[in-house]
């Protein structure tokens, strides 16, 4: 029995796992990151329980505990007669789901005084641990796909300054078939390396049922014999296409055999005939990469018949899980204060949040095209992201009211608004505007103005605009002025033009006072 009960999430994963993917006990060990006799003792308490999949709607947690671990019942001891160890050796190898739980139960069912399912086991290990075999791996169809990095990298140049950057190369490998997926990525770090996944997920049309990989740190953050702990958005990026991590275990590279041979034949055949290519984009190397790729899965097999691409069709490809409708996305967390003018910093870029929130410390999801706020896991924003720094983004909803109602003028309803009043306010509140160097300077003005027509009324605000107009008094303060002073109701005063020049011999011009005459 396991030295100490999981939470019960973790036991309805490996019923899950189980029952509804047809794992094995190792398979299912390295997925949850337990014990394998761990796994064979819940597989064992749930059969006892008569547990099935999908767990009732109606049975609670605390009842499933009751049924997995009932008190326990004395059982006298007697001789248990041994199972032929060579048959189940034979049975667990010929049949993709056939387990040791299921081949215990049905010794079980012969023997009713036989051994108990962790003593079975470990009876079954010791005998083929004496085998001393190496044996080819069998890879089942739809089952694997194996992931790497090549060793060797590509340089890119930048062709702004000439620095060159060694491009990683990702690889991709089907179980079954050996089809084959690259592509170069800036770095090997964890962005680029759930991204990569992603996109060999579209490039093959599906989902296998495992993704073996190695000890990488974007996939395993605590590597370990025993019990690897996964990284936790690698592991939500592979619930998101419904497969399971299997990582390698450590000093054991026979685990990852085929993704080695499958970079092998990526140097090979892709990367030693680009190595005298230059390449100045990742989008340019990887369009040459896609071109051999593709030459690569059509090559004819030596000693098998068919192709990389025919064996995928015929192997693969029909036992391959559907995608999800979308794509997993790729997104980081991070926490921010929102700030005095509600607005939370993200990467030298402002967002604005509900200002109810000032001072209220917020959860931020970032992806690649969006930013999205949460406060005690509820979303209370959502923006577009920006990589303007020092700029902001506002949304007009999250402002408080006197804020909102100032932010909401704009040049063209300040017009439409002076227009009620009549052409020549509408013509004076253009004026004002034109007169500042950007509009929005000259806002407050207008809407002084507009006011005026309020106290004043639309009739005087109109004949103080028109003699403000022509007398090319355009401020606020000028027509609040004419207003209070009444000169809005008196006729503009009609300026007297000024008087031609005499043209006499006899008169001398300014011309004649700057050094142009002479006495």
């Amino acid at each position: 029995m396991p030295a100490e009960r999981l939470p019960m999430r973790k036991i309805k994963e490996v019923l899950r796992l189980k029952w509804d993917c047809g794992f094995g006990n190792r398979q299912i060990a390295r997925s949850c990151g337990i014990a394998r006799s761990t796994v064979g003792e819940y597989l064992r308490r749930a059969s006892i329980a008569k547990l099935s999949w999908p767990l009732p709607e109606e049975l609670t947690e605390a009842r499933i505990e009751q049924l997995l671990f009932p008190p326990l019942l004395a059982i006298p001891a007697a001789e248990r007669p041994l199972p032929i160890w060579a048959d189940v050796h034979f049975e667990l190898r010929r049949k993709k789901n056939v387990t040791l739980a299921l081949l215990w139960e049905e010794y079980r069912e012969q023997s009713l005084n036989g051994y108990q399912y962790s003593r079975y086991c470990d009876l079954y290990r010791a005998w083929a641990g004496k085998l001393h075999l190496w044996m080819r791996q069998e890879h089942k169809a739809g089952e694997k796909l194996f992931v790497d990095y090549c060793g060797q990298t590509v340089p890119i140049t930048d062709p702004s300054d000439g620095t060159v950057h060694e491009a990683a190369v990702f690889v991709a490998v089907l179980g079954a078939s050996s089809y084959a997926y690259a592509e170069a990525t800036r770095t090997q770090q964890l962005p680029d390396w759930i991204n990569a996944h992603v996109r060999a997920f579209a490039f093959i049309g599906g989902v296998t049922e495992l993704v073996c990989h190695d000890n990488l740190k974007s996939g395993v953050t605590t590597p370990c014999w025993y019990e690897p702990e996964g990284n936790q958005t690698y592991l939500n990026m592979l619930a998101h296409y419904d497969t399971a991590s299997l990582p390698g275990r450590v000093r054991h590279p026979r685990d990852q055999a085929k993704v080695e041979a499958g970079v092998q034949i990526v140097q090979r055949w892709i990367l030693a005939r680009l190595r005298n290519r230059k390449f100045f984009s990742l989008a340019e190397l990887n369009a040459e990469i896609r071109r051999l790729l593709e030459n690569l899965n059509q090559r004819a097999f030596k000693k098998l018949p068919g192709s990389r691409r025919s064996q995928f069709e015929t192997l693969d490809q029909p036992a391959l899980k559907p995608l999800p409708l979308e794509p997993y996305v790729y997104s980081e967390w991070m926490k921010a204060t929102v700030q005095l003018n509600y607005h939370i910093e993200v990467e030298k870029h402002f967002y604005s949040v509900p200002y109810q929130l000032y001072k209220q410390s917020l959860e931020v999801r970032l992806t690649a095209q969006t930013v999205e706020c949460l406060h005690k896991g509820q979303r209370v924003a959502s923006h577009l992201r920006s990589f303007v720094p020092f700029k902001y983004t506002t949304v007009t909803e999250h402002m408080p009211p006197a804020h909102r109602s100032q932010a909401e003028w704009t040049p063209e309803r300040l017009a439409k608004w002076a227009r009620q009043s009549g052409p020549l306010t509408m013509k004076l509140v253009e004026a004002i505007m034109e007169s500042r160097l950007h509009p929005q300077q000259g806002f407050r003005a207008c809407v002084g103005v507009m006011r005026l027509g309020k106290a004043y009324s639309a009739e005087r605000l109109e004949a103080a605009c028109g003699r403000a107009l022509r007398l090319e008094a355009i401020s606020y303060k000028s027509i609040k002025s004419i207003l209070k002073n009444g000169l809005d109701r008196q006729p503009v005063p009609v300026s007297t033009p000024p008087a031609a020049p005499i043209n006499h011999p006899n008169i001398r011009g300014s011309e004649y006072f700057h050094g142009g005459g002479s006495c």
